[in-house]
Order: C-alpha cells, then sequence, then structure tokens
C-alpha cells in the first residue's frame, strides 16, 4: 500500500470536489481497510499539509520559476505533500524528496525535483514577510484577514499564542456516560487496555485521550460508556445544570452531544426537546440517545427561529447552541482556517433571533445557555450585550465549574489559555 498515494489523492480530492478531509479521510480508510501505523502516517500526512497550506505555497511560490498562477493544482499538491514532511514531519531528506518525486507524473518530475532540493540548499535564506499580520500568516498558515481580526480582538502577542495552538493536533475528549460507569471507572477499565488517559481539569465527566486510538476500538471495548465531546462542550453543559426531572428544550441539536450530557445530568429522568433544522441529521441524535441508554430526548425538526406556542414559558433549562462560524476549532477542522473572515457577517443575526425565540420557552428563574464554537466577539459577548438591552427581564449571572470562574457570566475559552477548543459560554437567567 502506497500510503503517500492515497494522501495524494485524498487531498486532490478535498481540494477539486470541495471535500471536508475528515470525510474524504474516512472514505480511504473504510476503502483501503487502512490500519496502523499506515493509519497514522496516512492521517497526518492528508491533515497536516491541508493545515499548512498557506506556509508550504509561500515556500512554493518562492523558489518556482514558473509564475505561481500558471503551476498545475495537481502539482503543487504533490509538492506541499513532499514540504509538509521535510519542514514539520522530520522525514529525512533524500526519503522524502525521492518519494515525493515518484508521485509525480514523468512531465514534471523535473520540476518537483528542483523545487525540493532548491528548498534543502536555501531554506535559511527565504526571506519572510516583514509586516506582522503577513508574517504569522505564513508562520502559522492563516489569512492575513483572519490573523488582522484576532489581533484586533486579542492583541498581536496573545494571537501569537492562539494561532500556535491551533496548529497543534488535538487530543479526543470523551465525556462519561455516569448512567452506566464513573469516571474513575472508565479510567482504570482504558488503563487495564493499555490506553493513556487523564481527568480533564476543568469538566468533572470529561477524560482526556494521551494517544490518539481509532474510535471504533475504543467503541468496542466501551460502548455506551461515553461519548466523544470536547471539554469546553462539557463546560456548557455543566454551566446549564439540568436536574432531574426538567424540561429541558436544545434548540439547535445535532449531532447531540450536549443533549445527551443533560439527559444524564437529569438522570434520564424528565424530557428533553431536541430540536434541529436539518432532518437527515435526527437518525444521530436517536441512535446516539439509544446507545447511551437514554430514552427522555424527543428529536425533532424544526427551525429554532420559529416560535412554538405549546412551549411559552415552560422549560427549566434551555440549550441555545447556535450555528456559527466555527473559527474556536480549527485545530480539528482545518479547512476552517481557510473561510473567508467575512463569511461570518450574517450569523450574528440569525443567533439573536434564535436566542430572542429561545428565550420565550423560559420559566420564571430558568436557566439558558448561550454558546458558540467561536471566539469571534461579534458572535459571543456583541450579540450577548445586545440580546439583553432588548431583554430586561433576563440576566447573566456569574457561574463557576471546577477551577474555572466566569464573574461576569460569560467566557471566551481559548485553547491556549484553557486547553479546550476555542468557545463561548454565557449562563442567563430569567428574573
Amino acid at each position: 500500500m502506497n500510503v503517500r498515494k492515497l494522501a495524494l489523492d485524498t487531498l486532490s480530492k478535498c481540494e477539486s470536489a470541495a471535500q471536508y478531509s475528515n470525510l474524504a479521510l474516512d472514505s480511504k480508510i473504510k476503502k483501503f481497510n487502512i490500519t496502523g501505523e499506515d493509519r497514522s502516517l496516512f492521517t497526518v500526512l492528508v491533515y497536516g499539509t491541508i493545515e499548512h497550506k498557506l506556509t508550504l505555497d509561500y515556500y512554493i511560490d518562492a523558489l518556482s520559476s514558473i509564475p505561481s498562477d500558471k503551476i498545475e493544482p495537481a502539482t503543487r499538491n504533490i509538492l506541499r505533500l513532499g514540504l509538509f514532511q521535510i519542514i514539520f514531519m522530520r522525514t529525512a531528506d533524500h526519503a522524502a524528496v525521492n518519494e515525493t518525486v515518484s508521485l509525480a507524473p514523468q512531465r514534471s518530475r523535473g520540476y518537483v525535483n528542483a523545487i525540493l532540493r532548491n528548498f534543502l540548499r536555501r531554506r535559511e535564506e527565504i526571506a519572510l514577510p516583514d509586516d506582522k499580520e503577513s508574517l504569522m500568516s505564513v508562520k502559522y498558515s492563516f489569512p492575513k484577514e483572519t490573523c488582522r481580526k484576532f489581533i484586533d480582538a486579542f492583541g498581536s502577542d496573545e494571537t501569537e499564542k492562539l494561532l500556535s495552538a491551533m496548529n497543534e493536533p488535538p487530543k479526543m475528549t470523551l465525556r462519561v456516560n455516569t448512567l452506566r460507569i464513573s469516571r474513575d471507572a472508565l479510567l482504570e477499565k482504558l488503563s487495564a487496555a493499555g490506553i493513556g488517559a487523564q481527568s480533564t481539569e476543568i469538566s468533572p465527566f470529561g477524560i482526556r485521550l494521551t494517544e490518539n486510538i481509532p474510535y471504533s476500538e475504543l467503541e468496542a471495548m466501551a460502548g455506551g460508556e461515553f461519548f466523544i465531546q470536547d471539554e469546553a462542550s462539557q463546560i456548557s453543559t455543566a454551566v446549564l445544570g439540568p436536574h432531574s426531572g426538567d424540561r429541558v428544550i436544545d434548540m439547535c441539536s445535532c449531532p447531540g452531544s450536549k443533549a445527551f450530557g443533560a439527559a444524564i445530568a437529569m438522570e434520564n429522568k424528565g424530557e428533553l426537546f431536541a430540536f434541529d433544522l436539518s432532518k437527515s441529521k435526527l437518525p444521530l441524535i436517536n441512535s446516539g440517545a439509544k446507545r447511551l441508554g437514554i430514552d427522555v430526548i424527543r428529536a425533532d425538526v424544526h427551525d429554532g427561529r420559529e416560535f412554538i406556542p405549546q412551549l411559552e414559558g415552560t422549560a427549566d433549562r434551555i440549550i441555545c447552541d447556535v450555528p456559527c462560524s466555527g473559527f474556536g476549532v480549527i485545530a480539528k477542522k482545518p479547512e476552517i482556517r481557510y473561510k473567508d473572515i467575512k463569511s461570518a457577517a450574517s450569523l450574528p443575526d440569525i443567533q439573536y433571533d434564535i436566542l430572542c425565540n429561545a428565550a420565550r420557552y423560559l420559566k420564571k428563574k430558568g436557566v439558558m445557555v448561550y454558546s458558540t464554537c467561536t471566539i469571534l466577539p461579534e458572535e459571543n459577548e456583541e450579540n450577548i450585550r445586545r440580546f439583553l438591552s432588548s431583554h430586561p427581564h433576563l440576566m447573566a449571572v456569574p457561574f463557576t465549574v471546577g477551577p474555572l470562574s466566569a464573574e461576569s457570566g460569560m467566557i471566551t475559552l481559548l485553547p491556549h489559555v484553557h486547553g479546550t477548543d476555542g468557545f463561548f459560554i454565557c449562563k442567563l437567567i430569567r428574573r
């Protein structure tokens, strides 16, 4: 099996068909039954090359005798793959060059060989941009506009730390299904199976794996005793604090992890409405709930902006995890980093409308958590300030989860600070 050839085919598929890398990757793994070290190498090559695309392209364009727009897409992908191995995987130079050149068709082998060997000779001489935004863009492979946006929000020094953290390979995080097993018992079970794992620092019911394990292997060992959920998402459910017997509404539920966490906290007693705009995704909620032994969830298709009169003033707790730009989960979804930052401009109004509608379902003294997996202020703090100015009967209230404290009632979790996805959480209560 030629893993590098499969990686190249996958990269080309992502580029030409605009297919998400995780879907293209899974498709190839299943089709060719890629396992063990081959699977690990294949995953690193695909995700890593996509993640560092702007950096790799900068060096290709700096070294190429052919104008940038004249380099064939297939040849550019081959060069990206080769340079990624040399720069970021520390593959032996001669091996990286030979393996990469062998992937190229005969007509372009000389060109590919020349670029790679030229890089090996001149890598220390290639000048990097002078201005801060352009330098960050090349160094961390983020568009300049995104770097500028983050600098405006967090400052230059914090942005550099943030971008660096977003380039670190993420570890899988599990949410323990305490309906079936305790966290300590699951940790012992993982240890006995030779799987490195540790308790999450903030979430009281999370486990972070210290090594990458195929999910299928975990599922075979402990099916129904956990589900995958980042610690940030677990924290938002802890902030919600549902109780046994509550009525909970999840406004935008799919794929359902927050609904599962809430149902577990409810001890599988009460009722939980899990709504989502996409009917095709509802089976994810139903199958997940069944696997976890949860039967209080009622999944249904519904637009979170449309009011359901029967539910007015009936909810003890509301999960308002709204559609967002996703700029907090870049480490797990490398394509997001290349999205036009301006594409998020229409989202705050949609989020605001969902939040306003959700507020109508809340009981007096009921709790609602507004959350996003982005770090852009206009989708987060600015939206909450707008909402509270038009809804004086609701207020943001302080919360703590483990060592985490939010005196203002809201917090933006950052990868380089909290070790989680980039995530925003706000706790609201009806007066």
